[in-house]
């Protein structure tokens, strides 16, 4: 890979434009308030099972983005991976403080709380995830 792709898919996993779930509200290439970090969090949190190709195409960003996502979240201590078989599973630490100094008095689990599905009939089962195509992630 060169240098210049890899710094390519490393601002595409850091940027907010056209970050929301699936494409933004009105269409078009607009900017959204949560970053792809942010929303990984949230379908991991929601589904621990879920293949990383899936997460890619929810959000709108390629699956090697998402990787990496996941990779950087891991090193700093916010999700925690188990490998169940063939696939992993995720574990978000909701306790963690989020990162920046402005919301550092806020947790994981505030933002996911206020992002997240409230009851179970708004949120996506895992056989609605794996009905969607079960790829390994």
């Amino acid at each position: 890979m060169t240098e210049g792709k890899d710094l390519d898919e490393r601002n595409e996993a850091a940027s907010v434009g056209n970050t929301s779930l699936g494409k933004p509200a009105g269409g078009g290439n607009r900017w959204t308030f949560l970053t792809n970090h942010s929303h990984v969090l949230v379908l991991l949190h929601a589904n621990p099972g879920v293949v990383l190709r899936e997460v890619a195409a929810r959000i709108g960003i390629t699956e090697r983005a998402v990787q990496r996502i996941v990779q950087d979240l891991e090193e700093e201590g916010f999700v925690r991976r188990e490998k169940v078989g063939r696939r992993n599973r995720y574990e978000v630490l909701t306790e963690q403080s989020l990162r920046h100094p402005i919301e550092a008095h806020r947790k994981i689990g505030d933002l996911l709380s206020l992002v997240a599905p409230v009851d179970e009939d708004e949120s996506e089962s895992a056989s609605d995830w794996e009905r969607a195509g079960d790829v390994g992630g």
